[in-house]
C-alpha cells in the first residue's frame, strides 16, 4: 500500500511538473486572431442565413457583449458593462483564486450566443472544435479548460436571458400596412418585398433613452412641383444616373452590402447573398486592429463598441424610416416621367428617410475613431470576394462619407436622406463612446 501511495505521489509530482503555466499556454491562446476568426465565422453564418441588416446588428451586439464580458477579468485595464446597458446586471463572476483561460471563455461565450441567434449552427462546428483542439494542444490544463468553458457558457446564458427582454420575439411576424397615398413608400421591383422590420424602433436600445433621441429634421415635403425642394432632390438622383462616373459606380457597388439581391432573367428569379453593412464595418475594424497589432482585449472592446453603435443606429434610423414613410426615387420616377428607369442598385424594401447605411456607417466610424484614432488610413478589401474590388480610405470618417453618398450614386436615396442620416449617425456614435465605459 505504501508503494502504491508513493507511486501516486510521484505521478502527481510529474503531472504538476508538466503542467503549463498561464504564461506558457498564453503564448498561443492570447492570439487575437482566434477572436477575429470567430467574428468572421459569425458573419459567414449571418450571410448564409440571410439575416436582414437590423437583425444582423442585434446578433453582433449580443455575441460581442458575451465575448467581452467573459474575458474582461483577464486585463486590469478593462471593466465590465454590468449596469451600463439597460437591464444588464449581475453578470456571472469567475471564482476567486481559480485559474481561467479567459480567451477560451470568451470564444465559448461569443459563439454560444451566436448559435442561439442564428439558424445554421452546424457551420460553427469545425471552426469551434478546431479552436478548442488548439487550446488543448497549447497546454491548457484539463481542469482550467473545463472551468473556462463553463464560465464562458455561464456568461453566454446570462446574455441570452438578457436578450429575451428586448422585444425582438414580440415583433416577429408583425406586418406593415402600405398606405395608398401620394408620397408614401410602397414596395419596389423586382421582388416587391414586404416592408423590412417595420417595428424595429420598438427594440430595446442598449444605451439610448429612446429610438427618437437624435431625430433628424423633417425631409423635404413630397411635391411634384418642379420648383420644390423634393423635385430638385429627385432630379439630382435621376441626373446622376445619366452622368454617373466610373468612380461613382464603383463606390456604389463597393458599399451596396445588400444581404439579399433578387435577380430576374426572363422567367427565372434567383438571389445573391452578400455582406450586411454592419458586417462590413466589423470587417473594417478587423483590418485596422490587425494593422495596429491590437491585443485580444483591445480587439474585443472594438468589436463590442462598433456593434453597439450599429445596434443603436439601426433603431434610430428605422424609427425615422417608419415615421416619415418616405417614397423611394424609383417609385416616383417610374410613375411620373420615366416608367423604364431602374436604379443602379436594387432598392431595398423599406422607406427612404433616413439612409440606414449613412446612419450606421457614421456611427461606426465615430466609434472606431474614438478607439483607434483619427486620420487612420486603411485598405478595405471586404468586398473583394464579391467582385467589388479594394479601396483605400484616409480615415474612418472619410469612409463613412463615401458610403453615405454611394447610396445617392446607386439611385436609391435622395441627398437629404444621406446627409441627415450621416449627421444623426455621428451623434449616435459619439453618444455610444461617451456612455460606454470599457476602461477603468
Amino acid at each position: 500500500m505504501k508503494k502504491i501511495i508513493g507511486m501516486l505521489g510521484l505521478l502527481a509530482v510529474l503531472v504538476a511538473c508538466n503542467r503549463k503555466t498561464p504564461e506558457e499556454y498564453g503564448k498561443i491562446t492570447n492570439n487575437p486572431m482566434y477572436y477575429h476568426d470567430a467574428v468572421d465565422k459569425i458573419t459567414e453564418v449571418i450571410i448564409h442565413d440571410i439575416f436582414s441588416p437590423p437583425v444582423a446588428s442585434r446578433i453582433y451586439n449580443y455575441s460581442t457583449l458575451a465575448g467581452y464580458e467573459a474575458m474582461v477579468h483577464s486585463d486590469e485595464r478593462f471593466q465590465s458593462l454590468d449596469g451600463q446597458f439597460k437591464d444588464f446586471n449581475n453578470v456571472p463572476q469567475p471564482e476567486d483564486g481559480k485559474e481561467y483561460c479567459y480567451p477560451l471563455a470568451g470564444i465559448k461565450a461569443l459563439l454560444t450566443v451566436a448559435r442561439s441567434q442564428t439558424f445554421t449552427v452546424d457551420k460553427y462546428d469545425d471552426f469551434e472544435n478546431g479552436v478548442y483542439a488548439d487550446f488543448k494542444e497549447a497546454g491548457v490544463p484539463s481542469d482550467v479548460f473545463e472551468r473556462s468553458m463553463e464560465y464562458g457558457e455561464a456568461v453566454a446564458n446570462h446574455v441570452m436571458e438578457f436578450a429575451k427582454g428586448d422585444n425582438y420575439a414580440q415583433t416577429r411576424g408583425l406586418r406593415y400596412t402600405v398606405k395608398s397615398e401620394p408620397g408614401y413608400w410602397v414596395p419596389t421591383p423586382p421582388q416587391y418585398g414586404d416592408a423590412m422590420e417595420p417595428y424595429w424602433m420598438t427594440i430595446r436600445p442598449m444605451l439610448l433613452d429612446s429610438a427618437n433621441q437624435f431625430p433628424p429634421p423633417p425631409p423635404p415635403a413630397y411635391s411634384l412641383d418642379k420648383s420644390s425642394p423634393f423635385w430638385t432632390e429627385l432630379m439630382e438622383v435621376y441626373n446622376i444616373s445619366k452622368t454617373r462616373s466610373d468612380e461613382q459606380e464603383s463606390m456604389a457597388w463597393f458599399w451596396d452590402d445588400n444581404a439579399f439581391v433578387m435577380n430576374v432573367q426572363g422567367h427565372v428569379m434567383f438571389a445573391n447573398k452578400k455582406m450586411t453593412p454592419g458586417g462590413h464595418w466589423l470587417a473594417i475594424a478587423k483590418t485596422v486592429l490587425k494593422d495596429q497589432e491590437k491585443d485580444l482585449m483591445e480587439s474585443a472592446e472594438a468589436y463590442l463598441m462598433v456593434s453597439t453603435a450599429l445596434h443603436e443606429a439601426f433603431i434610430c434610423s428605422w424609427h425615422e424610416k417608419y415615421r416619415t414613410e418616405k417614397i423611394r426615387p424609383e417609385t416616383v420616377i417610374n410613375a411620373t416621367f420615366d416608367p423604364d428607369w431602374v436604379p443602379f442598385l436594387q432598392t431595398p424594401p423599406f422607406p427612404e428617410y433616413t439612409s440606414g447605411h449613412s446612419t450606421i456607417s457614421a456611427a461606426s466610424a465615430e466609434a472606431l475613431t474614438g478607439l483607434l484614432g483619427d486620420n487612420i488610413s486603411f485598405i478595405d478589401s471586404t468586398e473583394y470576394e464579391y467582385g467589388h474590388g479594394v479601396k483605400e480610405f484616409p480615415s474612418f470618417r472619410e469612409a463613412a462619407t463615401a458610403c453615405s453618398y454611394s447610396r445617392m450614386y446607386g439611385g436609391i436615396h435622395y441627398r437629404s436622406g444621406c446627409e441627415q442620416g450621416q449627421a444623426a449617425g455621428i451623434k449616435i456614435g459619439q453618444f455610444v463612446l461617451a456612455n460606454t465605459k470599457t476602461r477603468k
